[in-house]
């Protein structure tokens, strides 16, 4: 688990300003996987007291553009927000209670990034999402 002195190395090593709330958010992160926006701000409001909800909507779109949180939207999702970065990495989600769980890819070292026609473009990511009904939703099998 990252400390408070990693998340500070973390922020210095692409070059923002080490804050109370950047830290702060970037500790939720880490320790909520998928958390909204709404989310965060609790968890930081925990943390640092009073905090405007435009100040970590700020420090999420810094932290995010720095590429030290990866932004995630399924489809009638709200943004999501995972500590995760810098390797391909997939997503199911539960229809059911909008659960999310990380899925690495399924063979090899990236064979998403293989699309069947490329129309030219040079393809470093894949967005794939699977969907279904995490175990709490998954109606008891009989035996």
């Amino acid at each position: 688990m990252p400390t408070t002195s990693d998340f500070e190395r973390m922020l210095r090593g692409v070059a923002l300003r080490v804050t109370r709330p950047r830290v702060a958010v970037l500790s939720a992160v880490h320790d909520h996987p998928h958390a909204d926006t709404a989310s965060i701000i609790g968890v930081v409001r925990e943390d640092l007291g009073e905090v405007s909800h435009q100040a970590v909507y700020d420090v999420l779109r810094a932290l995010t553009a720095a590429g030290l949180v990866r932004c995630i939207q399924p489809p009638g999702s709200l943004a999501r927000y995972e500590s995760r970065v810098r390797d391909n990495h997939h997503h199911v989600v539960c229809r059911s209670c909008g659960a999310i769980a990380d899925v690495d890819c399924a063979v090899g070292t990236t064979p998403c990034l293989t699309a069947s026609h490329d129309h030219g473009f040079a393809i470093d990511e894949a967005e794939v999402i699977y969907w279904g009904l995490c175990p709490d939703c998954s109606p008891a099998v009989s035996s």
